[in-house]
């Protein structure tokens, strides 16, 4: 069939160019339509509820809300964990499905469930599901304040609500905006207790007044009117303040009572839970920003973050024109930077690579024909792998990105191998007696090396296997680069069976017939230069490199057994270092921003909190390295992170072009909070922190997870855990999760007194909750924006415990009682959330790693807390999550398969050479490469992580191609040429085979080099860990190539070679065919 394939090209020469041509047009366009990313979608199908339940205190909201809903969850289709976070009027319950399950219809099943558990709620609770978002959706955020505060915060709130979050919503692809910080209007009716007692008015009349006059109503239509019919509308919904001031409430001695005898009504903030600041460089180096409104945009999943943003700043700027000029909006994080840079630099990589290749092929063929011929391959191969991608879906981003940069320099290895046979079959039929056509020629030729191509080929792919079958979320991200790498090798494949035969008929025998005379020097000399063997014309570069290689072969055959035994010893100490390598999970990316959790004690409140935060944010205006920030603590309106006020992040963006590497930025981070008394800190990036929140609902690398029912237990367990883990070598930011007791105001009826006053529970309540916490009673309409209506007790009453005391409820027989007799009022404590998964409370441990390997750390911190552990009661356990847990996991499958697909390699080359002793002899490469590997992770100062994995999976494809291309001239040169089994046949087949081999390593090697080079850049970061191993598995197995191998064949070979030619002399025609 391949024969066919070459015939084919060859008859049908013009047809293979132009089909060449129009996928070279077809692949460009389509790889600029396709989207980009800075990742493959990463996302786990996760659905969140969430519940809003103003004024339930935490114990409330799990007992009432979060438990149902949790019980109900589990053990829906498909659910593979439920995690859930019940706080101060708001319960989270996050629903985690499989991987590889559909989003919409996991919400379905969700849904579905909740209609069961809907009437169970408590009055007025609705649970709704969260908008679909994707794992790298936050991908922007804006901030607008105004400069000099001309705008008033509520105003500022007002436009950014109104204006621009509608005008951002209708963008396709963005999935919710988040608006928090300013103040969010808000009309209030502030009732004071002793006015309503002096007029002799209830709350509840109060209540029944403001929803009854802000009502319109329709008269229907009016028919007799001429020839036009009239609707008819009754108009009484309040317009403004002034509207709400004259509400009757009652009437009294017949005189009515307005709404402003008793109460004062304003236009006011609503009750903030969450507050933002931000802050931008300017030009001259000062900063610019203070208190502002911050918009935190998420993308819906699959959407292209680059087009949406831009799409975004394009509207916001449009905006602009129309606002008044003190308002500010300005983006102060954006995922596109990183994306862009990300790309850019992968994109550059490739680049730099392909130009590495063409000097070094120009370098072995000096030849311009030949090298163009060779070269035709890169761009044919990467523009056939964006058609696929594009027919698959697949997105551009570092990873796909990453398997063609990784591929690169063998992308030219089989034309390599075609172009050479081929130039030296065209050279030999010139000096033959009777020369055949060209055309025969060329298709021999590539016939006869097809065998060693293919085969080469079926190798490098079936060591990438064990990428497609990694789970979780490593699987999503190596796939898509073992998919670009297996696509673009077998993209050159095909190029070399189809376009090359075509091109070298056209280019080389062209010349033949031109130019008679120089014909002989050209191709003479760049036959010999490409390993036929002709030391007299080969270039200097190349008769120097053949010094070297005959003297290497001599020596390994003249001391065989030092030579082997000192390789089996240095793969030996190779293997002693990788088991002491620190181990981690993926290289620690480079987003170009940083992530400030701060964490103060639970309990404060937002003002003291804002207060603290003005502290930090100095701190962080004095560091060069910070270009601007962010601040939102607490939580915004519906947004699922739902943070106490006690909490702050901050989004840094940092100088792109600052000297300081990453871990010097974080370390002048942690140093610059390290002495403001009270707080507690934690440095990250924002897209590894989601991704360590994704794996395992922790936000940070290592999580221990203490499960049990008594809270008080576990925060004592938690303590105990803390003191025995901070002794541990590499832990950072350890952190217990605030869940502590908060201070709470109780009012504790008295069932004796309500007895006595025939009063009931809920009439007690309904006053307590209306006068304490309000009650949004409707809506006012300013032309299409709505704005709640609430009615409340005055601040002062609120707020102060004697007045709270003698606040008057009213009696079913109109008489009056202080609130004090039916009921306890106390200050008592209660927890400020309750955490749970797996249908238990839990609390988590948690700290990130620096300077030593996640998994490794682990293991210590594992010793570290077992005897704490082995103190617990029953039915209190301890789990370990994070990012080392998929580390592990990674490893067992990598290790397994590799095995496996080991096992499928010896059997390609055993069906080649038919002999195990020489498909052994192959294979011997990979522990060569393996002793390159380790050495250049050592020397790099690396961890293990899965990247460095998925570079050693494919150096046993890459090593494996030389030992192949070596042993088969030792068989065809006795076979073919009459050369007897010799030491002078192993240094000669080991000469002629130096500048191929070198060649093919050298290419593939060389492409590798700028990822090499460009350690912790943003985009390369996974890639750089692949790139370095296989670079330094490549040098030492082409080095030790001309070592091991023919000190191998010499001892252990021979005679097995003489045996497969033996049998194969019966069948010697095909085998002249296959050779």
């Amino acid at each position: 069939m391949l024969n066919a394939i070459i015939k084919f090209a060859l008859t049908q020469r013009l047809l293979t160019i132009a089909v060449a041509i129009f996928l070279l047009g077809y692949g460009s366009w389509q790889a600029l339509q396709m989207d980009i990313d800075v990742f493959p979608d990463l996302n786990r199908p996760r659905v969140v509820i969430m519940t809003e339940a103003p004024g339930l205190a935490p114990e409330e909201v799990e007992t009432l809300i979060t438990f149902p809903l949790e019980t109900a969850m589990n053990g829906a289709n498909g659910v593979q964990a439920v995690r859930s976070s019940s706080g101060i009027g708001i319960s989270v319950v996050y629903v985690e499905f499989d991987w590889g399950t559909d989003i919409y219809t996991d919400r379905q099943i969700v849904m579905e469930r909740l209609q069961l558990v809907q009437d169970r709620m408590p009055q007025g609770v609705k649970p709704t599901l969260a908008p679909i978002s994707s794992i790298m959706g936050q991908i922007l955020m804006l901030a607008m304040w105004s400069e000099d505060e001309k705008t008033d915060p509520i105003e500022l709130r007002t436009t950014a609500d109104w204006v621009v979050r509608q005008r951002i919503l209708t963008i396709p692809g963005v999935s919710q905006v988040f608006t928090m910080g300013g103040g969010r209007k808000q009309f209030q009716v502030l009732v004071d207790p002793d006015e309503m007692i002096r007029f002799g008015v209830t709350l509840h009349e109060v209540k029944q007044a403001v929803v009854g006059s802000n009502e319109n109503a329709t008269g229907g239509y009016l028919d007799e009117q001429g020839p036009n019919e009239l609707l008819v509308r009754a108009l009484g919904r309040i317009q403004d303040i002034e509207d709400l001031q004259k509400v009757v409430v009652g009437v009294r001695d017949g005189r009515p009572i307005a709404l402003a005898q008793i109460a004062r009504v304003v236009e006011g903030p609503q009750v903030k839970r969450g507050d933002s600041s931000a802050f931008i460089r300017k030009d001259d180096g000062t900063f610019s920003g203070g208190s502002s409104v911050v918009l935190t945009i998420n993308k819906q999943p699959g959407a292209d973050t680059r087009h949406i943003t831009d799409a975004i700043l394009a509207a916001v700027e449009d905006l602009k024109q129309t606002m008044p000029g003190d308002i500010k909006i300005v983006p102060v994080y954006s995922q596109k930077s990183f994306i862009d840079r990300a790309i850019a630099n992968v994109v550059e990589a490739l680049r730099d690579g392909g130009i590495l290749v063409v000097v070094i092929l120009f370098l072995f063929l000096l030849n311009f024909r030949t090298t163009f011929i060779t070269l035709t391959a890169i761009p044919l191969s990467l523009v056939m792998t964006a058609v696929v991608f594009s027919i698959f879906g697949f997105s551009i981003n570092t990873m796909t990105l990453g398997g063609l940069a990784v591929a690169i320099g063998e992308l030219v290895d089989d034309a390599i191998v075609d172009v050479e046979n081929i130039f030296r079959r065209l050279k030999e039929n010139r000096q033959a007696a009777v020369p055949k056509h060209p055309l025969v020629i060329v298709y021999q030729a590539s016939c006869e090396i097809r065998n060693s191509i293919v085969f080469g080929t079926i190798i490098v792919i079936l060591v990438f296997i064990p990428l497609f079958a990694l789970t979780g979320m490593e699987g999503r991200l190596f796939a898509p680069l073992g998919v670009a790498y297996i696509v673009s090798i077998l993209s050159s494949l095909v190029v070399s069976l189809t376009v090359t035969p075509v091109l070298c008929y056209w280019m080389l025998t062209g010349s033949q017939e031109r130019k008679v005379k120089s014909r002989e020097e050209i191709t003479s000399g760049s036959a010999a230069a490409l390993g036929a063997g002709h030391s007299t014309l080969d270039s200097f570069f190349l008769r120097g490199l053949k010094w070297v290689g005959d003297h290497v072969i001599r020596f390994s055959l003249a001391f065989p057994r030092f030579n082997l035994t000192v390789t089996v010893l240095a793969v030996a100490l190779s293997g002693l270092f990788v088991f002491n390598l620190d181990r981690d999970f993926l290289p620690p990316f480079n987003e170009g921003s940083m992530q400030l959790n701060v964490v103060l004690p639970p309990g404060t409140s937002l003002a003291t909190s804002n207060d603290i935060n003005k502290t930090v944010e100095q701190r962080l205006l004095e560091l060069d390295d910070v270009d601007r920030f962010v601040r939102r603590t607490g939580r915004a309106e519906l947004d699922e992170h739902a943070e106490g006020v006690n909490m702050s992040e901050y989004v840094l963006e940092l100088n792109p072009d600052s000297p300081r590497s990453r871990e010097e930025q974080l370390t002048e981070i942690r140093e610059a909070m390290a002495d403001i008394p009270g707080i507690v800190t934690a440095v990250e990036q924002p897209i590894a922190h989601l991704i360590s929140h994704m794996l395992s609902g922790v936000k940070a690398q290592i999580g221990i997870k203490i499960y049990g029912d008594d809270l008080d237990v576990l925060r004592r367990k938690a303590g105990e855990m803390e003191a025995a883990i901070k002794g541990v070598a590499g832990v950072t930011d350890l952190m217990v999760e605030p869940q502590v007791i908060i201070p709470q105001m109780r009012i504790e009826l008295d069932r004796d007194k309500l007895l006595l006053y025939g009063m009931t529970a809920a009439d007690v309540n309904e006053f307590i909750s209306t006068a304490m916490n309000g009650d949004v009673v409707s809506e006012v309409l300013l032309g299409q924006r709505t704005f709640d209506l609430m009615v409340r007790l005055d601040e002062n009453y609120r707020e102060d415990v004697q007045k709270l005391k003698r606040l008057t409820i009213d009696l079913p027989d109109g008489g009056k009682v202080p609130l004090e007799a039916v009921a306890k009022i106390y200050e008592s404590g209660g927890p400020n959330t309750i955490n749970r998964e797996s249908v238990r409370r839990r609390i988590i441990l948690q700290c990130n790693v620096s300077e030593r390997g996640v998994v490794d750390v682990v293991e210590d911190i594992q010793k570290a807390v077992a005897p704490v552990i082995a103190t617990m009661d029953d039915g209190y356990f301890v789990e370990f999550g994070g990012q080392f847990e998929s580390q592990q996991s990674a490893t067992r499958v990598i290790g397994g398969l590799f095995f496996v697909s080991m096992i499928g390699v010896f059997m390609v080359l055993f069906t080649m050479f038919r002999s195990v002793n020489l498909s052994l002899q192959v294979m011997a490469a990979l522990p060569m490469a393996f002793i390159g590997a380790v050495v250049a992770l050592v020397i790099t100062g690396q961890t293990l992580t899965v990247a460095a994995m998925v570079g050693f999976i494919s150096l046993g494809g890459i090593a494996s191609r030389n030992g192949i291309l070596l042993l088969n001239h030792y068989l065809h040169l006795v076979k073919i040429e009459g050369e007897s089994w010799t030491k002078d046949m192993i240094v000669r087949a080991g000469l002629e085979r130096l500048a191929p081999v070198l060649m093919t390593a050298l290419t593939s090697g060389i492409g590798l080099v700028p990822l090499v080079l460009a350690s912790g850049e943003p985009g390369k970061e996974i890639l750089y860990p692949v790139a370095t191993v296989i670079l330094g598995g490549l040098i030492s197995s082409t080095l030790l190539d001309f070592f091991v191998h023919p000190a191998l064949f010499l001892l252990f070979g021979m005679k097995e070679a003489q045996r497969v030619i033996e049998a194969s002399n019966e069948e010697i025609e095909m085998e002249e065919e296959h050779h």
